[in-house]
């Protein structure tokens, strides 16, 4: 396993530059996904693939070390309710990839920072000013440039990418309310296990057999890519905190856009150009103000802690 050299900036480096391949594995994830689905394939049975593969993975990671004992947990609902949040989320993104090309779903992905955000002041108490909430609407007003409601070329699956955001927001404040709490493995092992046992039913009834020794590839690597991101976004979170590595997270418009355009022959359009960059700017100036608000109050709690934050700055 590749291990960062010792300074804080060399290890800050070194996740900076495994996280940026997380992107690339989520947009590998996504080009399989919609290549399956446009095959024939169901989106729930291509999501099921995504999960079973996981459980299957973190299952064999967790029962030499500590066998079923992983899966207990006195917050076993609260993880269970997390797990059905991303099941949620991918269902709607593998459904929305049927009808919409791959940069739309990936810009409209942008919005759960904004989602984050709104919905921390209800479920987290959490104050927001409103520098913040006038990002966000400028935020929605970027999608509403690109998808253009009132052309001839709107579809109605922006609604499912849409709640596909919705979804995914819901699940990463669960994931904020869980964290430190429980295992990572524990965390894991519940979302494998949620997705692959509450698809089972439906993939039953309606299984369709990949036709060939490619399809079967791609059908698995879904689920290989989407775990393989998640393995390196962890690791690059153990060695730079989540307010260095954040906005690299628009890098993947890049890789969906050419997988868009290369694969699908789906290349963005002018509103594609001119909104995106604002729903990014707008995830961005939430990223820094959050930023410029938690060193405010790190100052305010200690003394010391302005040598603290200008240490914790990259360069410093």
């Amino acid at each position: 396993m590749l291990k960062p050299t010792g300074s804080t900036q060399d290890r800050r480096l070194f996740a900076i530059g495994i996280v940026l391949t997380t992107y690339i594995f989520f947009a590998l994830c996504d080009t399989a996904a919609k290549w399956m689905v446009l095959s024939g394939i169901p989106p729930l049975q291509v999501a099921f693939g995504r999960y079973i593969v996981q459980f299957a993975f973190m299952l064999g990671l967790a029962l030499p070390e500590s066998g079923l004992g992983a899966f207990r947990s006195s917050r076993g609902l609260a993880l269970t309710v997390r797990g059905f949040l991303l099941l949620g989320m991918t269902a709607l993104n593998f459904t929305s990839l049927l009808y919409l090309p791959l940069t739309l779903t990936a810009t409209i992905m942008f919005t759960i920072p904004l989602m984050i955000t709104a919905l921390s002041v209800p479920m987290l108490g959490e104050k927001v000013g409103w520098r913040r909430w006038v990002a966000i609407l400028v935020g929605f007003a970027g999608i509403i440039v690109i998808v253009q409601p009132w052309g001839a070329q709107f579809h109605w699956a922006v609604f499912l990418s849409l709640a596909c955001s919705f979804s995914g927001a819901l699940y990463y404040i669960m994931t904020r309310k869980l964290a430190g709490k429980e295992s990572a493995l524990t965390m894991q092992l519940y979302v494998g296990a949620v997705g692959a046992i509450a698809l089972l039913p439906f993939v039953i009834t309606s299984w369709v057999w990949p036709d060939s020794i490619f399809m079967w590839i791609v059908f698995l690597s879904v689920g290989v890519a989407a775990m393989t991101g998640h393995q390196i976004a962890i690791t690059a979170h153990r060695y730079a905190p989540a307010s260095v590595l954040a906005p690299f997270g628009y890098t993947q418009i890049v890789w969906m856009a050419l997988s868009s355009w290369l694969i699908f022959a789906e290349p963005p359009d002018m509103w594609m150009f001119v909104g995106t960059p604002i729903v990014a700017a707008s995830g961005l100036y939430i990223w820094l103000r959050e930023r410029e608000l938690a060193k405010s109050v790190a100052m305010r709690a200690s003394p010391s802690a302005t040598d603290q934050v200008l240490a914790e700055e990259p360069g410093k």
